[in-house]
């Protein structure tokens, strides 16, 4: 896959500043109903996260670590929603059957209640932590948590954007399963960069917003560059138009001191489509050896939330499309299953699973 960027395109800025200033909300709800319907995906001022630049640090060493320390920090039986994730493990749903070329860490920024750790026991685990970096945790949490604000903040100003109240979605995601994701997507040899390899296919995410603070390339010496060439890293694809039938690809590079934020599956489907799930891919250099680092942070529905267009979003087409309603912690888990993190024996959770008293009674 070839990517370049479309330059006659211009993504909304939103800061979010601007809606708590009576004088400039208007513009700001405007740059949010335009940027989310129209390209999926808005640049957010006044965001509030701090350098990430510290995070990478540790998280690039905690990689160079031995393979079978990491191992130990390996979640499997929890859907690798915790901890760290081995290379070759994820897939997007709709792939050559390549699965990414990465390693990631998982980790949950907010609380969450007792409840739902007991319904939804691997997409609400605890955090789990290398024992002998103290940084490392405290690192996550904090950009984790900066990032989920801003993220609440952004989907209240969509709600209004909308004509909805103002916490029709920040409400729904209170108590929900966020994750906070580093990644390290992996060197290339020389061999593999002249092959149609992708460091991650083009998805879509499924949660209601997902927050990108900016990724950090590393060249083949392991020391912090920029990128060796303009097709790598991350690009995201607009919404269909006449101009651009299938989206037009956009570098995922925000203006400087700004972040990314892009619609997630869920916020798409409580809209009926007025606000679209935006693709993404992530393409490596055409040169051997490079790395790059990056986060994002990933704001979910409250796992017993339904999904389903909300009523002003209900026609024909939209119940057709997004039918039939479903919990949101149903939802994670056959998305976990599809995208290769969790078991296909994950999706047995959904169905009655005590049809053994009668094949005792009988002798089955």
């Amino acid at each position: 896959m070839t990517s370049s960027a479309t330059p006659e395109l211009v993504i909304p800025t939103v800061d979010l500043a601007d809606l708590d200033r009576p004088e400039r909300r208007a513009a700001a709800l405007a740059a949010i109903r335009e940027g989310f319907g129209t390209y999926g995906l808005v640049y957010v001022a006044s965001h509030g996260v701090s350098d990430i630049g510290p995070l990478y640090d540790r998280w690039n060493a905690y990689c160079a670590r031995p393979l079978a320390e990491k191992q130990k920090k390996n979640s499997a039986a929890i859907w690798y929603q915790r901890g760290w994730t081995p290379p070759n493990t994820e897939r997007a749903v709709v792939a050559g059957g390549q699965p990414d070329f990465k390693e990631c860490w998982f980790s949950a920024p907010e609380p969450m209640s007792a409840e739902v750790k007991a319904q939804y026991p691997e997409i609400c685990a605890d955090n789990v932590w290398p024992e002998d970096d103290v940084a490392f945790e405290e690192a996550n949490l904090a950009r984790g948590h900066e990032l989920h604000l801003a993220g609440l903040k952004l989907l209240r100003g969509a709600a209004l954007a909308l004509d909805l109240p103002e916490d029709t979605f920040s409400a729904s995601a209170e108590g929900g399963a966020h994750v906070f994701r580093l990644l390290r997507y992996l060197p290339l040899t020389e061999a593999q960069t002249k092959e149609k390899i992708l460091w991650g296919e083009e998805h879509t995410d499924f949660n209601l917003v997902t927050l990108l603070p900016g990724g950090r390339f590393h060249d083949p010496s392991g020391a912090p560059a920029k990128a060796p060439d303009a097709g790598s890293g991350l690009y995201l694809r607009t919404r269909p138009s006449k101009e651009h039938p299938e989206g037009a690809l956009v570098r995922g590079t925000a203006p400087p001191g700004c972040i990314v934020a892009q619609v997630g599956q869920m916020l798409e489907i409580l809209t009926g489509g007025t606000f679209l799930a935006t693709p993404h891919v992530i393409t490596p250099p055409h040169t051997a050896g490079w790395t790059r680092l990056s986060a994002a942070h990933f704001v979910h529905v409250h796992p017993l939330a339904l999904l389903f267009p909300l009523p002003r979003f209900r026609d024909a087409h939209s119940v057709a499309a997004y039918s039939p309603p479903v919990l949101a912690g149903t939802y994670a888990i056959k998305t976990l299953v599809d995208i290769g993190l969790a078991p296909p024996s994950a999706i047995d959770k959904l169905g009655y699973r005590h049809y053994d008293r009668l094949a005792r009674i009988h002798g089955v």
